[in-house]
C-alpha cells in the first residue's frame, strides 16, 4: 500500500455529480479561491435525484464539464476517461433509497453493481495505458455506505473491516459494489480507497429521503411519516463535513484503505423529527406565520420490511490517520438546512416535479 501524503489531483472525474453529495462535492472542489489549476468532469445520468440544479452554481466554470452518460455504460465511460484524462476518480453515481430498493431493487444492481463494474473496467483499461508514472498517479475513491454492515447493538460500532451484513437491496448492491473495488485492488492492483458514510443531510437532498421529506410536508400541513415506533438510530451527518471528509482521504489517504465517516451524533428516528419539528416552527415563526406546532403532524405508519434498528460506525481511524473531525453539529445543521429551504423554492419545485415523473 502507498502513502499518499497531500496528494495533488488535477483532474478528477466525479461520476454521480448532479446527486445530493456528489453535486455539494463538486462544489467544494471548485470553491472560488482553492485549487485554481483543478479540472472536473462531471459524469451523472440525470435520473430523478440527479438534478442539473445542483451544480448550477458552477455552470460555465472553465474548470468544470458536464457529461450526460450511464455510469454502467463502460463504452460511455471508457471514452470519457480516455478524453477527460483525469488523476482521481470520485466514484458517487449510486441508487440509494433504501424504500425504492425494496420496489425496485433491480435499478439498484444496474447502478450500484454493474456501474461500478463497468467502472473499474474503464479505469484498469486507462491505467494500463498509461506510463508508469502517469499511473503510479492515479487513484480511485469508491464511497459507499454503513448500512453494509446492517444493524448493531449499542453500545457497539462497526469498525473497518468488519463483517458484511447487508439487509436491504440497497445495501446489499452497495456490499457487491465495495466486494468488486476491493477485488480489482488485490487482482490488478488498482489504487483505490473505499469510504463508508453514515446518514447524511444537508441543503439540495432529494426529497424522498427523512429530513427533506418532512420538512415538504410539514410546509404542506400534511402528515409526516414516522415508521414504526421511530426508535431506529442514525448517526447524522452534515454533507459539507462529507465532502472535507472525501478530500482528506484523496490528499492523505493510504490506498487500499478504508475510512468511516460519521459524525457521532445519534438519534431514533422520533428524536430526529422532533428536533426537526422545532427548527420548522422557529423558522416560520421568524418569518411572521401563523405558530402551529409542525410535531402535530407527526403519523406513525407501518415500519418497512428488513428495517435495521441502529447503524454506528467507529471513526477513529481517519480522525486520527487523516486530522479530519465532523464541524457542524446537527441541531445547527438542521436549522440551515430548513431556512435554505425556505429561502430556494425554485430548486425544490424543479426537485419535486422531476420526482413526481419517475413514481
Amino acid at each position: 500500500m502507498t502513502a499518499l501524503c497531500r496528494r495533488q489531483s488535477e483532474r478528477i472525474l466525479v461520476t454521480g455529480g448532479c446527486g445530493f453529495i456528489g453535486s455539494a462535492l463538486i462544489r467544494r472542489l471548485l470553491r472560488p479561491g482553492e485549487g485554481a489549476a483543478r479540472q472536473v468532469l462531471n459524469l451523472d445520468l440525470l435520473t430523478y435525484a440527479g438534478l442539473i440544479e445542483s451544480v448550477t452554481p458552477i455552470d460555465g466554470q472553465e474548470r468544470y464539464q458536464f457529461l450526460r452518460a450511464d455510469v454502467a455504460d463502460l463504452v460511455a465511460v471508457s471514452n470519457a476517461i480516455a478524453r477527460f484524462r483525469p488523476d482521481t476518480l470520485l466514484h458517487l453515481a449510486a441508487e440509494s433509497h433504501v424504500d425504492r430498493s425494496i420496489m425496485a431493487p433491480q435499478a439498484f444492481v444496474h447502478t450500484n453493481v454493474l456501474g461500478t463494474a463497468a467502472v473499474l473496467a474503464a479505469w484498469r483499461d486507462y491505467r494500463d495505458r498509461l506510463a508508469a508514472d502517469e499511473s503510479d498517479r492515479l487513484l480511485m475513491v469508491h464511497v459507499s455506505t454503513d448500512e453494509v454492515y446492517g444493524p448493531i447493538a449499542a453500545p457497539k460500532e462497526s469498525h473497518e473491516g468488519d463483517p458484511y451484513a447487508p439487509s436491504s437491496p440497497y445495501s446489499a448492491t452497495k456490499a457487491a459494489a465495495d466486494h468488486l473495488v476491493r477485488a480489482y485492488q488485490t487482482t490488478y492492483g488498482l489504487q483505490a480507497i473505499v469510504t463508508h458514510a453514515t446518514n447524511n443531510y444537508g441543503p439540495r437532498q432529494c426529497p424522498e429521503k427523512l429530513i427533506p421529506l418532512a420538512i415538504e410536508r410539514a410546509l404542506a400541513r400534511q402528515p409526516i411519516p414516522l415508521y414504526g415506533d421511530g426508535q431506529q438510530v442514525r448517526d447524522w451527518l452534515h454533507v459539507d463535513d462529507h465532502c472535507e471528509a472525501l478530500l482528506a482521504v484523496t490528499e492523505r489517504g493510504v490506498a487500499g484503505e478504508t475510512y468511516h465517516i460519521g459524525a457521532a451524533d445519534r438519534h431514533t428516528n422520533a428524536e430526529t423529527i422532533e428536533l426537526l419539528c422545532e427548527q420548522i416552527d422557529a423558522a416560520l415563526a421568524a418569518n411572521g406565520a401563523e405558530a402551529i406546532s409542525t410535531r402535530q403532524l407527526v403519523t406513525r405508519v407501518a415500519d418497512r420490511p428488513g428495517h435495521d434498528r441502529r447503524y454506528a460506525l467507529n471513526t477513529d481511524k481517519i480522525c486520527r490517520e487523516l486530522n479530519w473531525s465532523p464541524r457542524i453539529g446537527f441541531e445547527q445543521g438542521l436549522a440551515s438546512v430548513v431556512r435554505w429551504r425556505l429561502e430556494n423554492p425554485a430548486w425544490i419545485a424543479a426537485a419535486l416535479e422531476r420526482l413526481a415523473r419517475y413514481r
